[in-house]
């Protein structure tokens, strides 16, 4: 007797139909994933973070303000000529101190509030916070604000990670300690390079609303500084704080 095997034929189109309905599930998920991204990296506020990150690299593009930020560790003299040209210009700026700097520059540290100009944290002893515990995170920033509150009565809301180094770690002391982690829109590197040309290149290519420009208490900053600042106000930009610029 001749054996009747069932036809294939339907089974092939029903995975053609699986196929096709995968794909337009992997289609839904795909598109639906770039939107879920999109809304992490620009949050409501629109502060531009890395996507998973709580670390801010720049402002608001929706308001024609930037900020200069100055890392402290080293040059009193450098920093009060920094003030002199902010004032000049009536512009402001944030100044993230080190601890140990402050210990022995409480004079300057006053004149920086005085001047008007925001304050942050550093740490205090410019260590690689990325390697840190959680317990020696959180008393590298705690310690530095007690230093500068106790010192001109100054509340520290923001810190500037070392080498722009962090960690879980990191953040998670920032959250316990209230604090909003600050990194860079665009960095001179003037710690490294001495040409205030191409420092005054670095922080005024492609000028945008919400840049968070990095500087240091140097020599060549000093003299980059003027042209900088003109460059942004040029394009109608205010230089203001962190602060502001993230609000």
């Amino acid at each position: 007797m001749k054996k009747v095997f069932p036809q294939d034929h339907p089974a092939k189109r029903l995975s053609r139909k699986v196929i096709d309905i995968l794909s337009a599930l992997v289609l839904i998920i795909t598109i639906t994933t770039l939107f879920f991204v999109t809304n992490l990296t620009y949050k409501q506020d629109n502060q531009a973070v890395t996507v998973g990150s709580f670390a801010i690299y720049k402002g608001s593009e929706n308001k024609p303000v930037a900020a200069m930020m100055f890392n402290v560790y080293e040059g009193s003299d450098i920093v009060m000529e920094i003030l002199s040209i902010l004032r000049k210009y009536s512009v402001k700026a944030t100044f993230f101190i080190g601890g140990i700097w402050a210990e022995n520059n409480i004079e300057t540290l006053r004149a920086v509030k005085e001047s008007g100009q925001e304050i942050g944290c550093h740490g205090y002893l410019h260590k690689d916070h990325s390697k840190l515990s959680l317990e020696q995170n959180k008393e590298e920033i705690a310690k530095t604000n007690r230093l500068i509150y106790d010192s001109i009565g100054y509340t520290v809301t923001l810190f500037a990670p070392p080498s722009g180094a962090f960690g879980d770690n990191t953040e998670n002391a920032c959250r316990a300690l209230g604090q909003k982690m600050i990194l860079w829109t665009k960095d001179t590197i003037d710690w490294r390079d001495s040409d205030p040309t191409l420092l005054t290149k670095r922080a005024t290519k492609n000028i945008s609303n919400g840049d968070l420009i990095l500087m240091h208490p140097k020599a060549q900053t000093v003299t980059a500084l003027p042209t900088i600042i003109e460059a942004y106000l040029a394009q109608n930009i205010s230089l203001t704080t962190v602060s502001e610029v993230i609000a």
